[in-house]
Parts: C-alpha cells; sequence; structure tokens
C-alpha cells in the first residue's frame, strides 16, 4: 500500500515554516504498513492544490493533505477541495457547537469567520478537532481517498489519533511491518558497511532490507521487513539485528532513536554511579545534553563552564604557569581540569574537555577542530586528541558526543 503526502502553505514553501508533520505522518503510516512514496508542497492556490491532487491519485490511491483549513481569507483548501469533488458546503450543528465550546473555554467570543469553520463538504467524513477549530475531512471518489487536516501539528496529529489512523486501517488492506533500528557512533557509514558486507549479502535470503541514516557522528541502520504475520518479521528482524551488532559491539550505543545521553544516564544510574564535567569549548553542552533527561539528578552533580584561562585557574585550581606554557587546549590542562571535577564535586567519573571550536582562534600545529579530552575515574584517566572539523556549532556537538561515547564504553569497559 503507497500513499502520497501534499503539504499546503507559501509559508513552507518560502521557508518560513519546516514541514515537519510530513515526517510525522510518514512514520505513522509506516506502521500501518502504508509506505509513502513522495511528498509535494504547493502554495495557496486552488488550482495548484488541484492539480497536485490529481497527479498524486493517478499514482495511488491514498493522498493526506495538510494545511489551509484556517478561518482567514488566504486559507483556500476547504473550498478547493469542495469544488473539486463537486460537493458543497453545508453547517454541521455539532461542529459548530464544538467550536463555540473551545472560545467559551479560553473566555473569547466566537467570530464569524470561526462559524464558518463549522461550513463542511456535505459529502465527505468528518473527523472533530478536539484540540483546534478546523475539523478533519475524508473524501472518496472512484476508490480513491483524500483526506485534509490542518497544518498545525499537535491538530494534526490528535486528528490522525483519534481518527484518521483507524479509518485507513479499516478501508485500506495492508501488510504487516517490522522496523528495528539500531544506533552507532564512531564510524563513517562507507566504513561500517565494509565491516559487514557478507551479513549485509545475507539479508536478502531473509528478505529483510537495510537502510543507513548517517548524521553528525551517528549512523542509523534500520531493518525492515513487510509480510502478513508480524510475528515473523520481527523474529527474522531481530535476529539479523543481533548479528549486527555482534560484528561491530563498539560502535552500537542503542536502538530505536535512543540518544547517547539517555544511554549513558540509564548506566549510570544501573551502576550507582555519578558524573560531573568541565566544560570549555563545549560552553556546557555535555552538561545539556546529561539533563535533557528526566531523573538525571540521581547521577549527574554538576558542570563548571570554565572559558577562560582565569576561570580554569581560580575555578579548578589548573595551574595558571602550565597554561601559559602549554596553551589551555592540551593534555595536562584538561587531566587537570577533570581532576579539578573530582576535588569539587567527588564524583565516581569526570568529562573534561577543552578545544579550538573556530572558524577563528587556530594555529600550525592546533588548528580548527582540536580538541583535547579526559574521562574517567580518579584512578584512571582516558585522554585523547581529536581533530573534528572547521565548523564551530559541529565541533562542540561531536566533542559532546564523543565524551558521552567514551564514558558509555568506560561503564560498560568496551
Amino acid at each position: 500500500m503507497i500513499a502520497e503526502i501534499i503539504t499546503i502553505g507559501d509559508e513552507i514553501l518560502i521557508g518560513q515554516t519546516i514541514d515537519t508533520n510530513s515526517a510525522w505522518l510518514s512514520q505513522e503510516l509506516n506502521k500501518l504498513g502504508v509506505r509513502v512514496s513522495r511528498v509535494t508542497t504547493v502554495a495557496d492556490e486552488g488550482e495548484e492544490i488541484k492539480k497536485a491532487l490529481t497527479e498524486a491519485h493517478s499514482r495511488v490511491d491514498l493522498v493526506i493533505m495538510t494545511g489551509g483549513l484556517g478561518p482567514t481569507n488566504d486559507d483556500i483548501t476547504k473550498i478547493t477541495l469542495t469544488e473539486y469533488f463537486q460537493d458543497e458546503l453545508v453547517l454541521h450543528d455539532e461542529v459548530l457547537e464544538g467550536i463555540n465550546s473551545y472560545f467559551t473555554s479560553k473566555g473569547k467570543a466566537m467570530l464569524p469567520m470561526n462559524r464558518d469553520q463549522a461550513l463542511l463538504p456535505s459529502e465527505a467524513k468528518i473527523v472533530r478537532n478536539f484540540k483546534g477549530t478546523a475539523s478533519g475531512m475524508w473524501f472518496e471518489k472512484q476508490g480513491k481517498v483524500a483526506i485534509s487536516m490542518p497544518g498545525v501539528p499537535y491538530e494534526m496529529k490528535h486528528l490522525m489519533v483519534t481518527g484518521f489512523l483507524d479509518m485507513i486501517a479499516e478501508y485500506f488492506e495492508t501488510s504487516s511491518v517490522f522496523h528495528f533500528t539500531v544506533m552507532t557512533f564512531g564510524e563513517g557509514e562507507s566504513f561500517i558497511a565494509d565491516r559487514i558486507q557478507d551479513w549485509e549479502r545475507s539479508l536478502a535470503q531473509e528478505d529483510v532490507k537495510l537502510a543507513y541514516l548517517p548524521s553528525l557522528g551517528t549512523v542509523k541502520m534500520r531493518l525492515s521487513a513487510f509480510g502478513e504475520d508480524k510475528s515473523v518479521l520481527e523474529e527474522k528482524v531481530m535476529r539479523k539485528a543481533a548479528e549486527l551488532e555482534r560484528l561491530i559491539p563498539e560502535l552500537v550505543y542503542g536502538y530505536n532513536e535512543e540518544t547517547l545521553s539517555e544511554v549513558v544516564g540509564r548506566l549510570l544510574f544501573k551502576n550507582n554511579r555519578t558524573i560531573a564535567t568541565a566544560e570549555s569549548c563545549t560552553g556546557g553542552y555535555i552538561a545539556h545534553l546529561l539533563t535533557t533527561v528526566p531523573g538525571s539528578s540521581r547521577y549527574y552533580e554538576g558542570s563548571f563552564c570554565t572559558y577562560s584561562y582565569k576561570s580554569k585557574s581560580e575555578i579548578l585550581d589548573v595551574d595558571a604557569q602550565m597554561i601559559i606554557d602549554q596553551g589551555a587546549v592540551s593534555q595536562d590542562v584538561v587531566e587537570s581540569m577533570a581532576n579539578g571535577v573530582f576535588i569539587h564535586f567527588d564524583t565516581d567519573y569526570s568529562i573534561a574537555v577543552s578545544g579550538i571550536a573556530g572558524p577563528e582562534g587556530g594555529t600550525e600545529d592546533k588548528p580548527v577542530g582540536t580538541v583535547w579530552m579526559s574521562v574517567g575515574t580518579k584512578d584512571k584517566l582516558v585522554t585523547k586528541c581529536y581533530h573534528f572539523g572547521r565548523n564551530r556549532k559541529n565541533n562542540i556537538r561531536m566533542t559532546a558526543y564523543t565524551a558521552l561515547n567514551e564514558l558509555r564504553k568506560q561503564l560498560l569497559e568496551l
């Protein structure tokens, strides 16, 4: 079963709004066994909407549309679709009552333009919107379906979850699908592919598909299988995932969108260990990642953001002459920072980083992207020098991710 998505809105085309709806819709449809083959964005123009829908329905039986259902004059999707399906607008009393209640609950009066949102196509199936005022609409024509929803993400998600997902599952014959994603860090996709090429060739015998999804420092490896019996699909995908992990154990840090900070937090809590950080070039980003995890107070003690020479000396007791002689970006300085963490926080583990994030500040022997990092315990610090690149934001993120990954490996004794 294949579907297409059409997003409607000038604000998307000019880059003012990012289309996050299509990604969420694709994920949810995929769970039903519906594969999205194309996403199209069109302007708030009636003829463009009609043309896009006609072309989409020439290829697939299900088209999902978002956007253009607001109460103002530039929101023309409802009128356009009513014309397209040769229908007429009629007042839905139940919807009108719901809109009125919506405004009453907010202490506001309902305007005439809001009342008009209860005017809906007579032949369409209506899904009530309890998060806003624009209803969802289901159109059918010669066995083909078009769904129209507001572009506001939380309203769209509400309509899909409470109505349209079940309607799609009942109307169309869909096959089962099972996905499992193995999260890796530390190697690029080509290097991983070279290490697992024999295993990857074996996937075809099991009808399992592999997708490499690289991002900064990370490669998501998504295994997928399609068929009728979901339990059979799950068994073979999980078996192949286990084989993969045995081939690259040091690279696999988690599964199904887990973050490094979540995995590290779970390991710290499980082993009853604590962590604190001393950060220079990352400016507190490692601390930010650690504290994005609910319950991080159980293992995270705190951080020092020692950006200047002075703060390194006065807060972490790093020898000032050492900084002058060796530079702040050096092995001895970063190890002294890590030891300063132990003195002040008395944690089980310490992370300390100092580097040249860029785009300026590099030298011939220490170019932009040079980072010294020290991670470990009072008894054993692992200190390494990395060279990440010239992009400041990427350098900050890669430093943080690499530090967390090193901590993960130490907690697992890899």
